[in-house]
């Protein structure tokens, strides 16, 4: 099926003088109510974090101009995924939940947009259930020294030295009281099913989320061989660690998206047959192409809240980001934006589009610097998701 071209106004709901954005496309800004949306905001652009640098955490108030609200700070963020700030489930017309530093070590913050009160937990949260009762989290500082960009630069990795520590990996934490364990190891993971790769390799953990209905969530093993070069994993578990399932096994996958609790998309690769979007079927060896012949390159993918449409976007190709609708009961793909990126504005600080949907499916927003300035942008949809 030929590649549909529908060009949608993206709306600046940021400005200047200083930067913003959200990070990462697995959540929403919006909260329940759809007036508020959460947004990070930072003095540069340009440069990765250092530990002295903070950022600040505020809300746009979509029906009084695009307001800015500031609500905090905080010394635990990076350029592509922030600080996994979002609303909480079980009170997502105002409750939030993002980490800091505190006393010597990451945590997570839960605030009360509205009256300001709030409390800290014992760790940081890289997921948490849609409920809002639950996270889990593995280590930042050993994230940000294997894939910069995606950990905190703030603290040290205790673990550093250790290419496989057998008391550190994810946990599981109560986000009512605090209380945690550890649910899964790096040492746990590197011996299951070894391969030849893992020979002298340092292994992290990347990419947690959880399933719907938070019964189970993804994980991304990833593992590095010194002198370069590094291998992925796609793992389910059920949300205390038990019920491990290895869904892909052919060294590369990227981003995922839960279309249903049983079922996951992700770009990932199948030696025998190359690498595309595949639909999994979790807790089985059942997968199918979605897009073949469409969807041609990885992007940030996710389901609309109704699970009709797919939300995507692709890398920069001559330094022009695409922002991609598709519809996988026709097969239909419609190409809704098309966004300049400075080849200068690369690597771990990169502005990736990570499209985001609102609660209701009618629009959606992203982080670009088309214009220059690295600021939020929200297009409307809903004359496709809802025509």
């Amino acid at each position: 099926m030929p590649i549909e071209t529908r060009i949608l106004d993206a709306k600046a709901v940021t400005s200047g003088p200083k930067f913003h954005y959200f990070g990462y496309y697995d959540k929403t800004p919006w909260n329940a109510s759809g007036r508020y949306l959460l947004s990070l905001e930072i003095g540069f652009m340009d440069r990765m974090p250092t530990p002295e640098d903070a950022c600040g955490i505020g809300m746009v108030d979509l029906k009084d101009g695009n307001r800015w609200i500031p609500l905090a700070q905080t010394k635990a963020f990076n350029w592509q995924q922030g600080t996994m700030l979002q609303w909480l489930g079980s009170a997502p017309d105002r409750m939030i939940i993002y980490n800091d530093v505190r006393n010597g070590h990451f945590a997570a913050v839960v605030r009360d947009t509205q009256s300001g009160e709030g409390y800290d937990l014992p760790l940081p949260i890289y997921a948490v259930t849609p409920d809002g009762k639950w996270g889990v989290t593995p280590n930042f500082a050993r994230i940000h020294r294997t894939r910069p960009g995606y950990g905190y630069c703030a603290l040290p990795d205790p673990g550093k030295g250790d290419p496989a520590p057998a008391d550190d990996g994810i946990r599981l934490m109560n986000l009512e009281n605090g209380s945690n364990s550890l649910i899964i190891t790096y040492r746990q993971i590197a011996e299951y099913q070894k391969k030849e790769s893992m020979k002298d390799a340092e292994h992290w953990f990347n990419h947690l989320q959880f399933s719907p209905d938070g019964s189970r969530f993804i994980f991304l093993h990833r593992w590095s061989k010194k002198g370069g070069g590094w291998f992925t994993r796609l793992y389910t578990a059920n949300r205390d660690g038990s019920g491990i399932c290895l869904l892909a096994d052919d060294d590369m996958t990227s981003h995922f998206d839960w279309r249903d609790p049983d079922h996951v998309l992700a770009w990932a690769q199948q030696f025998n047959i190359g690498c595309f979007y595949f639909l999994f079927k979790d807790r089985t060896r059942e997968h199918e192409i979605i897009g073949k012949g469409t969807l041609d390159c990885d992007g940030h993918c996710s389901y609309s809240p109704d699970r009709k449409w797919i939300l995507t976007d692709t890398y920069p190709k001559k330094n022009e980001r695409t922002l991609i609708l598709y519809e996988p009961a026709t097969a239909r793909r419609i190409d809704i934006g098309r966004f300049y990126s400075a080849p200068e504005i690369t690597g771990p600080f990169r502005c990736d589009l990570h499209p985001r949907w609102d609660r209701s499916g009618g629009q959606v927003c992203i982080d670009s610097i088309h214009e220059g300035t690295r600021h939020i942008y929200v297009l409307d949809v809903s004359p496709i998701t809802r025509g």
